[in-house]
C-alpha cells in the first residue's frame, strides 16, 4: 500500500474555534475505501462552501477535506471494476463525501468503489466535472417531463441561472428545444447567460420579490430553481396551471413565505430535486446523456473558473455571496 505525504485543505472545529487551511497529510489519514485517487481536479458546490464557513452546520465530522466532487486518475484499488491508471469521476452519492468523510480538495482522495464512474478517454476532467453539474440540471428536467412539461407549452425559468447547474440548465433546456428565461443578480451576464441559449433575462430584484399576493399572472411552465427562498416563493406565485418547480439549490435561503392556493387553485408541484438518493441506474442514464450532450461539451471552457487550493476561503466566500459564476474548479497539485 502506499504510503506519501500531501497537500490537503483542511476544515477544523476545535473548543478554540474554526480554522481552515492546507496542511500536510498522510494515506493512513484518509477514510477507508477500495479506491485511492491522485485527485486532477475538484469542483466547488454550494455545499462545499457552507462546510468552509465556521456557520454552515454542513459537516458531520471534524477535522474534514470538503470537496463533494472530484475527477482524476486510480493510484490504488482493490475494487475489481477499477485498476491504477484508470480515469474516474467521483460524486457525492451518499451525503457522505466532503460532509461525512474527506473529500476532493487534496492531492488524494480515498472512496468506495461505488461512488465512482470510468471517463470515457475522450473527455477531459475538467470537462466530466462540468457534465457533473449538468447530471442535477438533467435530473431536474427528467422529473418537469415526467409532470408532462413540454417545449409548447410555454417558458421554463432557470434561477440562479450563472451557477454551475443554472448555467448547465440553461443550455441543456435551449439544446432541448425550449423557450429559456434566466434570473441573475449580475447585470455583467448577460451576454453569457444569452450564449447559453437564454432568450429572456431577469433581474434577481424581479425574482426574489416579496408579495402579498397569493397569486400572480401565470408565466412559467415550469421552473429549474437553484436559490430556493423568496425566489422559490415567487416561482409558486407565477407558475401555470399544472405546472411544476424542479428545486435543486438553497442558494437563497431555506425559508420562504407562501400559501397553499398555488396548490390548490392551480395544481402545481414542487419537486425536490436529490441526486445522492436518485436510484444508481437513472443517475448513470443521466450521465451517459450528458456525455451525448455535444453542445454542452462545447461549452465546458467558457463555464470553467480554475482555482488552487491557496484560493478556496477566497472563492467560496464569494460564492456565499452570490458573486461567482459558471464552475470553479480546484487544482490541488502545485503546477510544475
Amino acid at each position: 500500500m502506499m504510503t506519501t505525504s500531501f497537500r490537503a485543505f483542511v476544515v477544523n472545529h476545535t473548543t478554540d474555534g474554526f480554522t481552515m487551511g492546507i496542511q500536510q497529510l498522510e494515506t493512513r489519514e484518509l477514510p477507508p475505501g477500495e479506491v485511492l485517487i491522485r485527485v486532477t481536479y475538484a469542483a466547488v458546490n454550494y455545499k462545499d462552501a457552507l462546510v468552509c464557513t465556521p456557520h454552515g452546520k454542513v459537516a458531520r465530522t471534524s477535522p474534514l477535506v470538503p470537496g463533494l466532487e472530484m475527477a482524476g486518475v486510480v493510484a490504488e484499488s482493490s475494487d475489481s471494476r477499477f485498476q491504477a491508471g484508470d480515469r474516474v469521476i467521483a460524486s457525492d452519492f451518499g451525503h457522505t463525501v466532503g460532509v461525512a468523510r474527506h473529500g476532493g480538495y487534496s492531492e488524494y482522495a480515498r472512496v468506495p468503489g461505488d461512488f465512482l464512474l470510468p471517463l470515457p478517454a475522450e473527455l477531459g476532467f475538467k470537462q466530466a466535472l462540468v457534465l457533473s453539474a449538468g447530471t442535477t440540471a438533467a435530473l431536474g428536467l427528467h422529473e418537469l417531463e415526467k409532470n408532462g412539461l413540454r417545449p409548447q407549452q410555454g417558458p421554463v425559468l432557470v434561477t440562479g441561472a450563472t451557477g454551475g447547474v443554472g448555467s448547465l440548465a440553461v443550455s441543456l433546456l435551449s439544446n432541448r428545444g425550449y423557450t429559456v428565461a434566466a434570473s441573475t443578480g449580475k447585470p455583467d451576464a448577460h451576454d453569457y447567460l444569452q450564449r447559453l441559449g437564454a432568450s429572456e433575462i431577469l433581474s434577481r430584484e424581479e425574482t426574489s420579490a416579496e408579495s402579498t399576493r397569493p397569486l400572480e399572472a401565470e408565466r412559467w411552465a415550469g421552473s429549474i430553481d437553484t436559490v430556493g427562498g423568496a425566489t422559490l416563493a415567487y416561482l409558486m406565485r407565477t407558475t401555470k396551471n399544472g405546472g411544476a418547480i424542479a428545486a435543486v439549490g438553497v442558494a437563497g435561503g431555506a425559508a420562504f413565505h407562501a400559501t397553499v392556493f398555488p396548490f390548490i387553485l392551480r395544481g402545481i408541484k414542487v419537486l425536490g430535486i436529490d441526486m445522492p438518493s436518485t436510484p444508481l441506474q437513472l443517475r448513470r442514464e443521466l450521465w451517459e446523456e450528458m456525455l451525448s450532450e455535444a453542445r454542452l461539451l462545447s461549452l465546458t471552457d467558457s463555464i470553467i473558473t480554475e482555482v488552487t487550493l491557496e484560493d478556496i476561503p477566497k472563492v467560496t466566500q464569494a460564492m456565499l455571496g452570490g458573486q461567482t459564476r459558471g464552475r470553479i474548479l480546484v487544482r490541488p497539485a502545485k503546477k510544475q
